[in-house]
């Protein structure tokens, strides 16, 4: 799609998890420099719903889709709805994730391990791997940002599971910056510390 004002392709973005926390913050900044934005969420089709309003009220154009970004359709689903909506995606935040269950490994069932490394490491493997793969069909370069934790290399005693996706995650994010670059297609990683979003509500609630 061309951009009428300035007359270039215009650039399309995906926010994962774009419905609280860090994802909304990006979902509302992308949107207020221009570029359209399709958001996820996963249950919370009103807080979605809020700041689409925000975005719309600001000028901006975005579309929430309820996406489970661990389900390889669901992904797929997501991606054609932006295309058809605003063109080829080549810009994507993998914000969407699940925190750590604080469960230690003996009593981890396979299905809570399993679980957290879907959601914080497939879903941005299945969301990368899509939207490579429109890029390239195109012959367009892009921007990949993946955001991962400090636990993926500050490990913390009932984080297996989290440890291990976000560790996973560092990972998969190097690689691809290496595998990519040569495509024109940049990929970063953001490690945060602890950001008081509503995944981090207990820190607010407990003073000690």
């Amino acid at each position: 799609m061309i951009d009428p004002n300035s007359g270039r392709r215009q650039s399309v973005a995906i926010v994962t998890g774009g419905e609280s926390g860090i994802g909304r913050a990006a979902a509302l900044k992308i949107a207020s420099i221009g570029v359209p934005v399709a958001m996820t969420y996963l249950r919370d089709r009103n807080a979605a719903e809020w700041v689409l309003s925000q975005i719309e009220q600001a000028g901006g154009r975005g579309i929430a889709v309820q996406t489970d970004v661990s389900d390889e359709q669901a992904v797929e689903d997501l991606f054609s709805r932006a295309e058809e909506t605003f063109g080829v995606v080549d810009r994507l935040v993998n914000s969407a994730g699940l925190n750590m269950s604080g469960v230690m490994l003996r009593d981890m069932a396979m299905s809570q391990f399993d679980r957290l490394m879907k959601a914080d490491l497939y879903g941005p493997f299945l969301t990368c791997r899509r939207m490579v793969r429109a890029l390239e069909d195109a012959g367009r370069g892009g921007r990949i940002v993946n955001i991962s934790s400090i636990h993926e290399r500050a490990p913390r005693a009932g984080g297996v599971d989290y440890d291990a996706a976000k560790g996973g995650l560092a990972q998969l994010t190097a690689t691809l910056a290496l595998e990519l670059a040569p495509k024109h297609i940049a990929v970063n990683g953001v490690a945060p510390g602890m950001i008081l979003t509503p995944m981090n509500q207990s820190a607010l609630d407990r003073p000690d």
